[in-house]
Parts: structure tokens; C-alpha cells; sequence
């Protein structure tokens, strides 16, 4: 099984020693609060950073093969590029997509991914009973705000996170670490 979805924030020491207990190796994206200047600090870490590409992972002895590709923030600085990321990944393959944000769900689906992860929302932060969002700060409809979802035949996870955006507060909404367990059929 392979785990994805960790979402790493605080000081560098953090997040190494955070880094250092997860089974390795541990890929990531960048999101709209992030800048391409950290990617030598955290691939010193051993961190795998999936810009507008993707990688096959294979569990040893299994012969099956599953292809994850990643693409920069598609929020803020618009620089995804799902073709790009897509382009090497043959068609009848099991394929995951990570993005910062699940705005792009239209874009991932037409290139065929099964799984999208994703978070950016904070699940709302700030809700309403029941967990209902007040705004998502994110182009998409409400129910990709927290949670699994789905589009056509792509299936997609949004992570609500453990931080705050603006205001450091969340109501009704409690913050998460998302740990996905992939296991064949």
C-alpha cells in the first residue's frame, strides 16, 4: 500500500523531523502560499516536488504499477500544466493527480485521471452548522470544498487541512491529516 496526503507547514526543522518519520518517499506540489524558492530546502528533505510531471510507483513484487503526477499551483500563479503532467502516462494506467487546489477537476478528468488530491479550500474554515462552507475561496462547487467527491468517471479527495488562511480560526470545521491507504482491487 502506499499513503498520500500529508500536508507539511511550520519551520524547516518541522518539517524535516516530520519528514523523516513518514515511509519514504514522500512527494508533494507547491500551492498558492508557496514559492518555487523552496524547492531546494524541501528536496533536501527528500521530498519529491511534482512540477507539471509525473512518476511511476511500483510496490516491489506486485508488477503493478501506478503513475502520480503533480502539477504546480493551478490557484494563484496559474502555472498547472495537466498535459504536460499527463503526457507520458499511458492511457489504460492507474493515475493519480496532485494539485494544491480542486479547481482544475474539469481539466484532470479530460485528461483521464482516476483519483484527483487535493485540499486549498480549508474545507471553508469558517462554516456553518453541519459543516456547510461560507465561502471556499476556490472555483468549484461546494461539495469539492471537504471530502470525497466525484466527476464523471474521476473519483477526487479534498483535504481540509490543519491551517487557516486570513483569520486563525476555523468554526465548524476541524482540521485534518489526510492519510489515503491504496490498496489493488
Amino acid at each position: 500500500a502506499y499513503e498520500i496526503g500529508v500536508r507539511l507547514v511550520g519551520s524547516e526543522m518541522c518539517i524535516r523531523d516530520r519528514i523523516s518519520t513518514l515511509k519514504q518517499p514522500v512527494y508533494g506540489v507547491l500551492g498558492n502560499h508557496d514559492s518555487i524558492r523552496m524547492l531546494p530546502a524541501l528536496e533536501s528533505m527528500g521530498v519529491i516536488m511534482l512540477m507539471n510531471e509525473a512518476t511511476t510507483l511500483e510496490k516491489e513484487g506486485a508488477g503493478a504499477k501506478i503513475f502520480l503526477a503533480g502539477v504546480d499551483d493551478p490557484h494563484y500563479f496559474r502555472v498547472d500544466n495537466i498535459q504536460k503532467a499527463a503526457q507520458d502516462i499511458p492511457k489504460e494506467a492507474v493515475s493519480l493527480l496532485l494539485s494544491h487546489t480542486p479547481e482544475i477537476y474539469r481539466l484532470a478528468a479530460h485528461a483521464d485521471f482516476d483519483v484527483m488530491f487535493c485540499g486549498h479550500t480549508h474545507g471553508g474554515q469558517i462554516c456553518l452548522p453541519g459543516g456547510i462552507p461560507i465561502t471556499l475561496d476556490s472555483k468549484c462547487p461546494r461539495y469539492f470544498g471537504a471530502g470525497k467527491w466525484h466527476y464523471q468517471k474521476m473519483q477526487g479527495y479534498t483535504s481540509v487541512g490543519a491551517g487557516t488562511s486570513i483569520v486563525n480560526a476555523r468554526f465548524n470545521c476541524l482540521p485534518e491529516v489526510t492519510i489515503h491507504h491504496l490498496l489493488r482491487a
